[in-house]
C-alpha cells in the first residue's frame, strides 16, 4: 500500500469539490492539436504521476501525462474533454509535476454548455481562464467563476510542452433521473454532488474514495486509515448531494481482508450553514441513522430495517471501529 500524499498548499476547492475531470467518473479527452510524446488521456488519471528514470519509449522519454512535440510554427497545442458530469467549476489544478525542462510556459482555458453531442466547428467557447504562466514540477492552482454550468473545456498549452495532470473541482449538477426501479438515488454518489468534508485519517485511501461509482478495483480503491493504537475510531464527514429521506445504506467492504473494519456506524443531521470546523464539531452529537452494525471482510452489507426513523437530512458522519479500510459507501434514498 502506497502513502497517501497530498498537498498542504492545495486550496480549499481542492477538498470541498468532486475532479470533474477524473476518469473514474467518466471524463474523456476528446481530440488534440498534437500527442507525440504522451497521450492526452494520461492527464485525467485521477492517481498522482509517476517518473520512471530510464523508460523510454519509440517516440522518446515515456512521460506520465500529455505531451506534444516541441512546436517550430505559430500557434499553440490544444485539447478538448469532456467532463464526467455537467458542473459549476470552482478552480483548476494545472499540475506539471516531473515535466522541468520540457513544460508549457504558459496555458489557458475554455469551457462550452452543450445539451447533447461533443463540441464541433461551430461551437460557442467561452473563456473559463486567462492565459497564465506554469513553472515545472509543481502544482498551480486557479479559482474559477462558477456562475455557470459547463460540459466540455479546451485546454491550451500555449504553445507546446507537458501537462502531468488536469483536475477540475466543481459541483455536478443533479440527476433527478438516475434513480433505480424502485425510485432509489444514491444521495452521496460523486457523480451527483456528494462529497467529503472531513476526515479524521485517510493515510492509505481517501475519504472520497467511498464515493466513487462501481465496485472497487483492488484495496487501493477506497478509504482506508492507519492502525489505531489509541482508543476511539475513525470518522469522515459527508455532505448529501441533495438532501433527503435514506432507504438503505450499503457498506462495500470489497478487497479489504485483514484490516475491515470491526463495526460501523451512520449518524446524521439537517444543517442549513457550517463551516467545516464547526461541523466537525457538531458531528459528534448527531442522531444515529445506522447503530453500529458488525461488518465482514470483503463483503457487500446492506442495511433497510436497521435504520432508524428520521427527517430529511443533508450531512452524515460516517463511523468506522476502530479503523481499517472500506471500499464504497452508498445512501439511496429519495430527496427531500
Amino acid at each position: 500500500m502506497a502513502l497517501l500524499v497530498t498537498d498542504p498548499a492545495a486550496p480549499a476547492f481542492v477538498q470541498h469539490y468532486v475532479n470533474l475531470a477524473d476518469a473514474r467518473l467518466g471524463a474523456r479527452t476528446l481530440a488534440c492539436s498534437d500527442e507525440f510524446f504522451a497521450a492526452s488521456e494520461r492527464m485525467l488519471n485521477p492517481q498522482p504521476a509517476v517518473f520512471v528514470p530510464g523508460q523510454y519509449d519509440t517516440h522518446g522519454k515515456w512521460m506520465d501525462g500529455w505531451e506534444t512535440r516541441r512546436r517550430r510554427g505559430p500557434g499553440h497545442d490544444w485539447c478538448v474533454l469532456r467532463l464526467a458530469r455537467p458542473g459549476r467549476i470552482y478552480g483548476l489544478d494545472l499540475d506539471t509535476s516531473h515535466f522541468t525542462g520540457n513544460f508549457p510556459p504558459a496555458a489557458a482555458m475554455d469551457a462550452c454548455t452543450l445539451g447533447n453531442g461533443d463540441p464541433g466547428a461551430d461551437t460557442d467557447w467561452q473563456p473559463l481562464l486567462a492565459a497564465v504562466n506554469l513553472g515545472g514540477n509543481r502544482h498551480h492552482y486557479f479559482a474559477t467563476d462558477p456562475a455557470r454550468s459547463y460540459t466540455h473545456l479546451r485546454l491550451k498549452l500555449l504553445p507546446d510542452g507537458g501537462l502531468a495532470r488536469l483536475r477540475v473541482y466543481g459541483q455536478p449538477e443533479f440527476d433527478a433521473l438516475a434513480t433505480a426501479a424502485d425510485g432509489l438515488v444514491d444521495l452521496i454518489a460523486a457523480l451527483q454532488g456528494g462529497r467529503v468534508i472531513a476526515a479524521n485519517d485517510q493515510h492509505f485511501g481517501p475519504a472520497s474514495q467511498l464515493l466513487l461509482p462501481g465496485r472497487g478495483s483492488d484495496m487501493g480503491d477506497g478509504w482506508e486509515t492507519r492502525r489505531r493504537r489509541e482508543p476511539g475510531n475513525d470518522w469522515c464527514l459527508i455532505a448529501l448531494a441533495k438532501a433527503g429521506s435514506i432507504s438503505e445504506i450499503e457498506v462495500d467492504t470489497g478487497h479489504f481482508k485483514g484490516n475491515y473494519p470491526d463495526r460501523c456506524s451512520v449518524q446524521a443531521a439537517s444543517v442549513a450553514q457550517s463551516t467545516t470546523e464547526s461541523l466537525i464539531t457538531q458531528s459528534m452529537f448527531w442522531r444515529d441513522l445506522l447503530p453500529p452494525q458488525s461488518l465482514q471482510m470483503d463483503t457487500q452489507h446492506y442495511f433497510r430495517s436497521e435504520l432508524l426513523a428520521h427527517a430529511p437530512i443533508s450531512h452524515i458522519r460516517f463511523n468506522i471501529f476502530p479503523d481499517g479500510g472500506v471500499s464504497r459507501l452508498r445512501l439511496r434514498g429519495r430527496p427531500a
